[in-house]
């Protein structure tokens, strides 16, 4: 017979059922305060949930998605619905009058805010010929051996992974490889069977690469759908030291058509050089006379309002760039002297001719004055300068120097006999700069998270130098935004040969988990 009383026995029950409840509540707390998920877990299960996640990969890239083709966009919206779907979001298409976009939610019980997070589904054009594969749209997993980079078998991922191994495919990281590591993190989320501390909404853009035009118009248009309390742009390469980073703003886009018009068709050079007007050589002089010899805008008023104070060069300098290493890469002796580094040049607007085009070259070139002569301008944008403005100060530097400006159109034969000089100028602003401070509640809250994951503070960028579609966010929905870049920066995007680091895939796969799992709140 037992020497416990009936009543002692069910007393010490009663504290063990105690002390079992306060554990479970105390790694809860743990768990949902991110405490739990240090960084050796997060590398594991990084590495783990990455394993399975190389044939969603392989699918995603394999979906072409020019976003020039109507059927590319369908092919994706219906594979990113299928795919958020499955993790139990709720899709919808919000019209745009263009192609959708796609907004997927999915909500937690008790949660008290939301994270609007942008993902960018298109990609550029490809030119198969200058690919060294098949298909750009068929990835291929590829070792380096010297210069070389030869393609591998996809079943040695199943092995001990080298983390230099590539991914090739258009998208590959701009930006399908970070939607995917977004996917595998979520995936973790829910096998690990670890909470979800905020609601999530995913809004997807299916043509970021023609510049978004619909997308100013479709967020005001669904403001309430898009209602969030911070806004993170799961899009980019990480600082050229590949060190985690974060990104706290974007230079806005406007582009340029400049048009030059010599004779009405091309003529003889023989018959009539040094008589007609040659168009290129005048649109050589004409984008000439709009910078200095250092690569400055010579056109006054152009920087009007950007201002470097000390504190804002002491942020910059913060930033761990190595310029010799910068100018290495590039390829370059020297550089432009705007700013004096590197950061400092793309808090400014620059004015860049991004093609030219007049007559015929290589093999095709012929002895003549062309007719006409092209050249595509991008101007990219600070929150200090308007768009609207440093466009008229553009059409009003080419007026000066004697042209008469015509929309998209040939001259009439009165406009040629009238004018000297005549040059079409058309333009579009496809969206405005953002910048969020660096101690804004969610760059507080990121800095913690990325610290936690890989036990330093990451690389933060004041402003980048290119330009992705959220001002409209920003100024429609009120939101603060941060960028969360995670792919390896040479990694070609936009070109031939577009490739993903698998050590920065499974690095992406890590900081997304780690968001996941770090509070809004701080404990």
């Amino acid at each position: 017979m037992s020497d416990y009383s009936k009543g002692e026995i069910v007393l010490v029950r009663f504290r063990i059922y105690t002390a079992v409840m306060l554990a479970l509540l105390i790694a809860h707390s743990h768990l949902a305060y991110g405490q739990e998920i240090d960084r050796a877990r997060l590398e594991s299960l990084a590495a783990k949930y990455a394993r399975g996640s190389y044939d969603l990969l392989r699918e995603s890239l394999s979906i072409p998605n020019d976003a020039h083709f109507p059927e590319h966009v369908r092919q994706n919206v219906k594979w990113a619905e299928a795919v958020f779907q499955k993790r139990k979001f709720k899709t919808a298409r919000l019209d745009t009058g263009g192609p959708p976009l796609l907004l997927a939610e999915r909500k937690v019980e008790g949660a008290s805010r939301t994270v609007l997070i942008y993902l960018q589904i298109d990609g550029q054009p490809v030119d198969p010929g200058k690919w060294f594969q098949a298909d750009p749209y068929k990835p291929a997993l590829k070792e380096q051996r010297g210069a070389e980079w030869h393609e591998i078998d996809w079943n040695g991922l199943k092995g001990e992974i080298n983390p230099e191994w590539r991914v090739f495919a258009r998208s590959a990281s701009d930006a399908k490889g970070p939607v995917v590591m977004f996917l595998t993190a979520l995936d973790a989320l829910d096998g690990e069977g670890l909470p979800q501390l905020y609601n999530i909404k995913v809004i997807m853009d299916f043509e970021e690469e023609l510049g978004s035009p619909h997308l100013p118009a479709a967020v005001e248009k669904h403001k309430a759908a898009l209602a969030a309390d911070i806004l993170l742009i799961f899009d980019g390469p990480r600082h050229i030291s590949n060190r985690p980073t974060l990104d706290f703003g974007a230079r806005g886009i406007a582009t340029i058509t400049l048009k030059v018009f010599g004779p009405r068709v091309p003529q003889h050079s023989g018959h009539y050089g040094n008589y007609a007007p040659n168009p290129a050589m005048r649109l050589a002089q004409l984008l000439a006379s709009m910078k200095d010899s250092e690569g400055r805008v010579r056109i006054p008023g152009f920087y009007d309002g950007v201002q470097l104070d000390d504190e804002t060069r002491a942020i910059l300098a913060g930033t761990p760039d190595n310029e010799q290493e910068i100018k290495r890469r590039l390829g370059i002796a020297e550089t432009d002297k705007v700013g004096g580094t590197y950061q400092e040049a793309i808090q400014y607007p620059s004015l860049n001719i991004r093609g030219i085009s007049s007559g015929w070259v290589g093999e095709q070139v012929r002895t003549i004055i062309p007719d006409i002569a092209t050249a595509e301008i991008d101007v990219r944008l600070v929150p200090e300068t308007d768009a609207e403005r440093l466009i008229g100060l553009i059409r009003k530097h080419i007026e000066s120097q004697g042209y008469h400006l015509i929309g998209d159109r040939a001259p009439t034969d009165e406009e040629r006999m009238r004018h000297p000089r005549i040059a079409s100028f058309t333009h579009e602003i496809s969206y405005g700069a953002f910048r969020t401070p660096y101690d804004s509640e969610v760059g507080e809250w990121l800095n913690r998270t990325l610290t936690r994951a890989f036990g330093q503070s990451p690389v933060r960028i004041r402003m980048g130098g290119g330009s992705i579609p959220i001002s409209p966010f920003v100024v429609k929905l009120g939101l603060p935004a941060v960028g969360v870049p995670t792919v390896n920066r040479d990694n070609n995007q936009h070109s031939p040969n577009e490739n993903l680091r698998l050590g920065n895939y499974i690095e992406g796969i890590k900081t997304f988990i780690a968001i996941l799992t770090q509070p809004l709140e701080k404990k």
